[in-house]
């Protein structure tokens, strides 16, 4: 709730009483309030003392109340502040609506009780605050756009610039090519970083992110976390010393999630730190919680942005060689991943120049052996060789995929479209289909449906490969008799394990 103490009313009336007595009602009421007896003064004081509500009477000896408001609108360093209009003369509807037409926020006829006076006012002021963070909001989106479209166009071109290369060397320029390659993996890693990040955002504004909590050991979380930032960390030359505990650590969590956040906090020490700077990553237990502190030398915070810096789409300031700053998402994303670990995140620094400090509070699992499910995290090649139709209307990505899948001896389809699917699956009877959800005659859910009731592909497996990750896409894909859904763009190591598992499992069932 907002203190009166905290708004400035401006109060021009002509008349000396009523102006007094208005402003005695507003002062009683906790309002400041500075006083104008004409239009002239009213302007020039509005411009100068910045109120942000002017009380304004119609009827004053040089410029009338309409047109004293009709320049405040249209100035634009006055434009925001609130009129409430009043009148003793001109009562009739037609001034009402003249003077709201001219701008006025609202309109009273004298006499004016007390209470209704002050009621007004604090509707006005109620109404100007959510003004004001409709304008902040709708700023921060536009600076949000802005850096998002710079920080998608970072990547591209680099990665132009990599395919130009491929073009113009070589067949046995191999370091070209190596080079052309890996800078076109690491851009576009970046890229899905930048979208996943996007897509968290999103879930977690609808209240769609679930967890996956099981109890993890902390140690698996960090150097997870560690080699997922370790890139950006070589990259400006930085050294990480840890410090962690000895004995392990037990937390009730989602271990990706957790990982994600502790990178994120890395990332942010390596960016906001210049070129050969020094990183820490700590742990403490103390009193059934865990600390997780990453430090560095960094450029610092500003005190007085360290509340703000987890706030949406916010940074507190800009490494000097201006590395990439990303969407200032990452922080707001940690935050609520930690709130949903039931912990807490808080930011400390110094100021400017003195670096900065995250300190993550966890709580702890008791003591003792914890169950965990194992994961096969390696990626053979296939060991079988399988008929595979790869269905997307995207002809380029579909294409691509078909050569890859070859490569690894695959018999291999394409088609673009619902209809050309089920005929190539009549046709060629495959053992796998990696098929598309968006298509442009029918649904992927649908075509899904209509291959399961083709004679001789009830064994066959059915991958989705579609831009769509939420986990209600996953559950719609699962209950239309898909086997598996992985999210546009799939590494095709992970695709290439998609289609050795689910083939394994299917020769098992037999």
């Amino acid at each position: 709730m907002f203190s009166e103490d905290d708004h400035l009313i401006l109060n021009v009336d002509d008349t000396d009483a009523a102006r007094y007595a208005k402003s005695r009602i507003l002062s009683r009421a906790g309002f400041k309030v500075i006083e104008a007896p004409t239009g002239g003064e009213a302007l020039r004081r509005a411009k100068s003392d910045k109120p942000v509500l002017v009380l304004l009477d119609v009827k004053l000896p040089d410029i009338n109340g309409f047109e004293v408001c009709r320049r405040l609108k249209e100035d634009e360093e006055t434009r925001n502040i609130l009129v409430l209009q009043t009148s003793a003369s001109y009562i009739g509807t037609g001034d009402k609506i003249r003077a709201l037409e001219g701008g006025a926020d609202n309109y009273l006829f004298e006499p004016i009780e007390p209470e209704e006076l002050v009621a007004n006012v604090r509707a006005l002021l109620r109404l100007g605050r959510v003004e004001r963070e409709l304008r902040e909001v709708d700023r921060r989106k536009d600076e949000f756009l802005a850096v998002l479209a710079h920080e998608l166009r970072n990547p591209l071109g680099p990665i132009r610039n990599a395919v130009e290369l491929l073009q113009q060397s070589g067949a046995h320029e191999s370091g070209k090519h190596e080079s052309a390659h890996q800078t076109i993996l690491r851009q576009t890693e970046h890229m899905v970083r930048l979208v996943d990040d996007l897509l968290d955002v999103a879930r977690i504004s609808q209240g769609k992110l679930a967890l996956q909590k099981q109890p993890v050991e902390l140690r698996t979380v960090i150097d997870s976390a560690i080699e997922t930032a370790r890139p950006m960390i070589e990259s400006r030359h930085h050294t990480l010393a840890t410090s962690l505990p000895s004995d392990e650590i037990w937390v009730d969590g989602d271990s990706v999630r957790l990982s994600q956040t502790i990178c994120n906090l890395l990332n942010n020490a390596a960016k906001f730190t210049r070129p050969h700077g020094e990183i820490t990553l700590s742990t403490e237990l103390r009193d059934g919680q865990v600390r997780i502190r990453v430090k560095d030398n960094g450029i610092g915070i500003p005190s007085e942005s360290l509340d703000a810096i987890f706030s949406l789409f916010t940074q507190a300031g800009h490494a000097a060689d201006r590395v990439q700053d990303g969407l200032g998402i990452g922080l707001s994303l940690s935050k609520t991943l930690v709130e949903l670990h039931s912990g807490s995140i808080r930011a400390l620094s110094g100021g400017m120049g003195l670096g900065s400090e995250f300190e993550i509070t966890l709580p702890v699992l008791a003591p003792g052996p914890q169950k965990v499910s194992s994961q096969n995290n390696s990626n053979p090649a296939p060991a079988g060789k399988y008929r595979i139709l790869v269905v997307d209307d995207n002809r380029e990505a579909a294409d691509i995929i078909c050569e890859l899948l070859r490569m690894d001896g695959h018999e291999v389809a394409s088609a673009h479209n619902g209809a050309d699917a089920l005929i190539a699956v009549q046709r060629h009877q495959p053992d796998i289909v990696i098929l598309d959800i968006g298509l442009p005659d029918m649904d992927g859910t649908t075509v899904a449906g209509k291959i399961r009731t083709i004679p001789g592909m009830e064994d066959a497996s059915l991958i989705a490969l579609t831009g769509y990750g939420n986990s209600s896409d996953i559950e719609r894909t699962k209950a239309a008799g898909f086997d598996d859904h992985l999210v546009k763009p799939a590494k095709f190591a992970n695709l290439r394990e998609s289609i050795r598992r689910l083939r394994e499992g299917a020769v098992a069932k037999r």
